[in-house]
């Protein structure tokens, strides 16, 4: 039974409706693994093995009765330690928040019970989720799974860990600059950037409520969309037939470009070289509206962030990491001018993005330029920290300062992401357009 860690969540679903899978059985292959596996406590803020029983208890009896309530009924999900879980902490990462418990799940937790899926538990990860690496000395700092030495990503650290070492189906956690896809992406994992707005933050604790985002980390696009439909209370997104017969992707050039290490450039041109052989129509551009939005996001997430987090630090800045409170901390300079300003051109710089992207199914580009630094050195060279969060979220925060939906696919090359952004709205046309690149980079690799 331990090859069911390492299972799709869709495989897992359709073998407890076929009856090979007893969702108890499930249940206990991972608490059992989550018990005994040495990095756990690096993963996993609280395990909730009382819950995640009585519902996989309930996820079997409705599977015996013909009764399940969809296709991921019994599956067992792990879920960042920003979301509202009702009798366990929920502390973002922060000893700011040392001791809080909510009395009511955050509302996507909600649904996920209501469809039948398993709660696990609650992951770690960066710290108020304002950083790309997964390094937190204030809490713990998730393994990698490629190298211990390296950082597995942030923000949504946790999520990724429980998914790559088989201690979890799915893990679900939140992107506002690429918290979602860097770690799934440095993980080998898939990771959907949602669009803004299509499933609900209450009880998700803030960061940048404008640019926030809830999304699934996973081991295919099957379940992203699964995933993705279920939280959002749409219907199952139906993948049959997904190809790349005429599809024409934008691949972008300039700033994204720059700075790529080897092995990211590699595994993404190897990747594109699949697509083309695939026949995909491709055409290098670069975008000039990017310059400009970069520019804006000091102003717009230091700005909000600091708004929503700004009482506490002050409070006691001693108990928040000095990297991460000397960011959230820069907000305060930012003026409601400068602010509401900012907005007002981001909104222009959309409107060029959205011109200057129409006619293409997707934009393709690499995740991350680099792979995951080491972590002892973001601990002792503070621009080295600096300077590898910064690159890290350059290239995912494109598709939060644009407004789009975006999904990374591994290409075989560890740590080497290749994300593919639509325009807002655009989450179910992405993930089916995704399945055919995942089929065609498999098949290939």
């Amino acid at each position: 039974m331990d090859e069911w860690r390492w299972m799709t969540a869709a495989e897992l679903g359709r073998g407890i409706g076929a009856g090979d899978i007893d969702p108890v059985a499930l249940a206990e292959v991972f608490l059992e693994a989550i018990a005994s596996h040495p990095e756990a406590g690096r993963i996993y803020t609280a395990v909730t093995a009382e819950r995640a029983r009585a519902e996989a208890s309930a996820a079997a009896e409705r599977a015996r009765a013909g009764q399940r309530r969809g296709p991921l009924d019994g599956v067992p999900v792990s879920w960042k330690d920003l979301f509202d879980s009702a009798g366990t902490a929920t502390e973002a990462g922060t000893r700011l928040m040392k001791g809080r418990v909510p009395d009511r799940d955050a509302e996507v937790l909600r649904r996920a019970t209501s469809e039948g899926l398993v709660c696990l538990g609650k992951t770690h990860l960066s710290e108020i989720a304002f950083s790309g690496l997964g390094y937190n000395p204030m809490a713990e700092t998730p393994p990698n799974v490629h190298d211990a030495e390296c950082a597995p990503g942030g923000s949504s650290s946790g999520a990724a860990a429980s998914v790559a070492f088989g201690l979890a189906a799915i893990g679900i956690g939140s992107d506002t600059g690429g918290s979602v896809r860097i770690p799934a992406a440095w993980n080998d994992l898939v990771g959907l950037k949602t669009t803004h707005g299509l499933l609900p933050l209450d009880g998700v604790v803030p960061l940048c409520p404008s640019f926030d985002t809830v999304g699934p980390l996973c081991r295919s696009v099957e379940d992203a969309a699964l995933m993705t439909a279920m939280l959002a209370g749409e219907s199952e997104l139906d993948l049959r037939g997904a190809s790349l017969e005429g599809a024409r992707f934008m691949c972008l050039t300039g700033l994204v470009e720059e700075d790529l290490e080897p092995e990211i450039s590699d595994g993404f041109g190897a990747a594109l070289e699949r697509l083309a052989a695939a026949g995909v129509e491709m055409r290098r551009a670069e975008a000039p509206m990017l310059d400009a939005a970069f520019a804006l996001s000091p102003v717009l997430y230091t700005g909000e962030a600091w708004a929503h987090w700004q009482e506490r630090v002050e409070a006691d800045p001693d108990a928040m990491y000095f990297q991460i409170r000397e960011r959230v901390a820069a907000g305060a300079d930012v003026t409601a001018a400068e602010f509401l300003q900012g907005w007002g051109k981001l909104r222009e710089l959309r409107e060029e993005w959205r011109n200057f992207t129409a006619g293409y199914d997707a934009v393709i580009l690499p995740t991350t330029p680099i792979a995951a630094p080491q972590i002892a050195r973001l601990g002792s060279d503070r621009e080295y920290y600096r300077t590898s969060n910064l690159i890290a979220l350059r290239n995912t925060r494109i598709g939060n300062l644009m407004g789009l939906c975006s999904l990374t696919l591994p290409t075989g090359v560890p740590m080497a992401g290749l994300m593919m952004c639509a325009a807002a709205g655009e989450d179910r046309r992405l993930l089916r357009l995704g399945v055919a690149v995942e089929r065609a980079l498999t098949q290939a690799g």
